[in-house]
């Protein structure tokens, strides 16, 4: 008898009979009749946390091993595994598990059942599958106690380590749910947390979003919602309904010895409902946007400066800015949130960053979903550095263009928020082309969400790199103009992460630090000055807002009426408990240009390292404010090269090359560390030669808009 021959005997042998017992629930399941299927290794303790689970619920509890395999085969699954070896054993495993059902029960899986394609197709549609992810250490210490004998390759004498590893993959390919386990939780533990997260996907309905200036009942409004029309109809923000995620000091420590983009995946879970953007899914784009595309593996690594002091590394993305961090990810979540009749206009405004990253992270979309998004980024014609103008104008063709503007980025982002305000312009953009507008800045909280996974990454290279234990608190000093940054260090610490003091760092366009002195936030007499850090030159705070709405408890009404003043008054003034608050989760401090400058020339000869202009910012201000009883975190905006000129300036390098591409080359050969940069390099041939402006007037822009979709018509 061949082989296929001996494998079909054995099949006939083993299958269990089409007569064996299903399991039918009598009862109602949070689920309705699906089944909640518990996945995950050897030692995960899916069979106890499934009877803790079953019993919660009043379901019945099933274990493939115990109730299918060996009742079916009347043999233990050991001995079967002995006798016919583990790939023998993997298809009589599965095919048993094809011909088994069952309905509204908690059906505890074998730990080799994912190694089986079929068999897992097979009971996927018949239910939730619930991974149950557990710490290698661990599942080891349970093994060893167990002394199990049943587990395919032990035959071989495969180290049972290299066994999870190679298994980790089939769980992250099948899982619906995730339970992060925190090292040393109990069944119990367990079984609530998977309670928990069984009734999370079931209510979808509850993770929902509302706008910051919301008032009375609001429509249920969902992730999917929120990425792709970026701004709330009554021109507020989105927040989260509910709030954010907390994640418990023994999930936290899981995440320590992770990549980040391992972090950034089970970060991202907890904040995205599974039936927006499903794990697998989910998983494929995380990866794809923190992979080869950053110059450094760690994709955001954290150095020390001085003393208490670490500088994080936002600057290792394709265009040399944190906004990469975001927008690496950003495009992939809103082109897979696009309803499929409509295409979309992405609008921008940018202070310099912004722009390049945008262009960047969307030309990484292809086929369809490329076809169906443009962008459009308009920027102050004299307000950025000349390499960020490069960058811009250096992504030729393809589904997106820069365009400047005779103005200050404050127009610029006035002026796009006024257009989705304007229903009359709307209407006819989706009438006379199909197409809608969106928006990739920081208002667009697809945006913001990935931004708090580097603020919690820093936390926990600290505590891998023994310089901190978890719970011990840091403080992070973030440059920022348009506070969407601080945010996303804000919403950090609401999930969990020990930040004592979020520092908001200003340059002489001081109009934050003012409003967290003072509560008063006014515009009638300032105006914007040109610096050495252009990217936080911002008088009008978008992101303020959300901070507001979360300082004061939600309050939608005060938000509304705080910043229908700011658009008619330029002024308004928060009540002196509110500034309290305010004052108790964030400081402010400013730098003025020769401080900026002095602290880069310092820093560089002190230690070697070259500090853009906004980490100066944010290290001087960090310096007047830090109290040395924690570290303190600066997150490093931009790579040095950016602003090429200040630097040289602060070095006091005279007669630098005019040519950007030459400063660059200077610059590299004047800095130990950080290295140079090769995608921005790259990035600036091209971006020579004219291009687009209009006037600071808000109906060319409109008009330009309207030119853009015609053309891509």
């Amino acid at each position: 008898m061949g082989s296929l021959g001996r494998l079909s005997a054995v099949r006939r042998r083993l299958l269990p009979r089409l007569t064996s017992k299903s399991w039918l629930s009598t009862r109602p399941s949070i689920l309705g009749d699906r089944n909640i299927l518990l996945m995950g290794p050897p030692g995960a303790g899916k069979t106890t946390v499934g009877r803790i689970v079953a019993h919660k619920l009043g379901l019945p509890a099933v274990d493939v091993d115990d109730d299918v395999l060996e009742v079916a085969w009347k043999r233990p699954v050991a001995a079967v595994l002995a006798s016919l070896g583990g790939r023998r054993f993997l298809e009589a495993e599965g095919q048993a598990l094809c011909q088994f059902s069952s309905s509204g029960c908690v059906v505890s899986l074998t730990g080799s059942n994912p190694l089986h394609a079929e068999a897992m197709q097979h009971v996927q549609q018949s239910g939730l599958v619930v991974y149950l992810d557990v710490d290698e250490d661990d599942i080891l210490t349970r093994l060893d106690r167990m002394k199990v004998n049943r587990i395919v390759g032990q035959e071989d004498g495969v180290p049972m380590r290299d066994i999870l590893l190679y298994r980790k993959q089939f769980y992250e390919k099948w899982l619906d749910v995730r339970v992060l386990c925190g090292r040393g939780d109990t069944e119990e533990e367990v079984a609530e947390k998977v309670v928990k997260a069984v009734q999370r996907y079931q209510n979808r309905h509850e993770e929902t979003y509302v706008s910051t200036r919301g008032s009375g009942e609001q429509k249920k409004t969902c992730f999917s919602d929120v990425v792709v029309e970026g701004l709330a109809a009554d021109g507020g923000l989105y927040v989260p309904r509910n709030g954010f995620p907390r994640m418990d000091a023994g999930e936290w420590k899981r995440l320590v010895s992770m990549s980040y983009p391992e972090r950034a995946l089970l970060l991202l879970e907890k904040c995205i409902h599974p039936v927006d953007v499903s794990a697998a899914d989910l998983r494929r784009m995380v990866f794809k946007a923190y992979g080869s595309n950053f110059s450094s593996e760690a994709v955001a690594p954290v150095k020390h400066l001085v003393e208490q002091q670490f500088v994080l590394e936002l600057f290792h993305g394709p265009t040399a800015s944190f906004k990469d961090l975001a927008l690496q990810l950003m495009p992939q979540l809103f082109a897979h949130c696009l309803p499929l009749m409509c295409n979309y206009l992405v609008l921008v405004a940018t202070s310099g960053d912004t722009g390049s990253a945008v262009l960047s992270g969307f030309g990484g979309l292809s086929g369809v979903d490329a076809r169906r998004t443009g962008v459009l980024v308009f920027f102050p014609e004299e307000g950025v550095s000349e390499i960020q103008k490069l960058q811009m104008l250096g992504f030729r063709g393809g589904n997106g263009r820069a365009v400047g503007v005779l103005s200050d980025f404050d127009f610029c982002q006035k002026s796009i928020k006024r257009m989705f305000g304007e229903s009359g312009l709307v209407g006819h953009l989706a009438v006379e082309y199909g197409t809608v507008l969106s928006t990739a800045n920081s208002i667009n909280w697809a945006r913001l969400l990935p931004q708090v996974v580097y603020h919690s990454s820093s936390y926990l290279d600290l505590c891998r790199d023994g310089v901190i234990r978890f719970g011990d608190p840091v403080d992070v000093c973030i440059p920022t103009g348009n506070f969407g940054n601080a945010m996303s260090a804000v919403y950090a610490k609401q999930m969990g992460v020990p930040i004592r003091r979020v520092i908001c760092a200003s340059n002489h366009n001081r109009i934050i630090t003012d409003f967290f002195s003072t509560g008063e936030y006014d515009l009638r007499r300032r105006r914007l000055l040109p610096s050495h850090s252009p990217a936080i030159d911002i008088l009008k705070s978008s992101n303020l807002e959300r901070f507001l709405f979360h300082a004061s408890g939600g309050d939608s009404g005060l938000v509304g009426e705080l910043f229908a003043r700011l658009d008619a008054q330029q002024h308004f003034r928060v009540a002196a408990p509110l500034l309290s608050r305010m004052q108790q989760e964030v400081q402010a401090g400013c730098c003025s240009e020769d401080e900026c400058l002095s602290a880069v020339r310092r820093v560089h000869a002190r230690t070697g390292y070259l500090m853009d202009t906004h980490t100066a910012v944010a290290k001087v201000v960090a310096d007047r404010l830090q109290d040395g009883s924690c570290p303190v975190v600066l997150s490093s905006t931009a790579h040095y090269g950016k602003f090429a000129p200040a630097v040289f300036q602060a070095l006091g390098v005279q007669n630098p090359p005019e040519d950007p591409v030459e400063q660059l080359r200077l610059l590299e050969r004047s800095a130990a560390r950080p290295g140079a940069h090769g995608d921005m390099l790259r990035g600036l041939r091209g971006g020579s030669g004219p291009h687009g402006v209009c006037q600071a007037d808000y109906r060319e822009l409109e008009e330009k808009v309207e030119s853009v979709i015609r053309e891509a018509s």
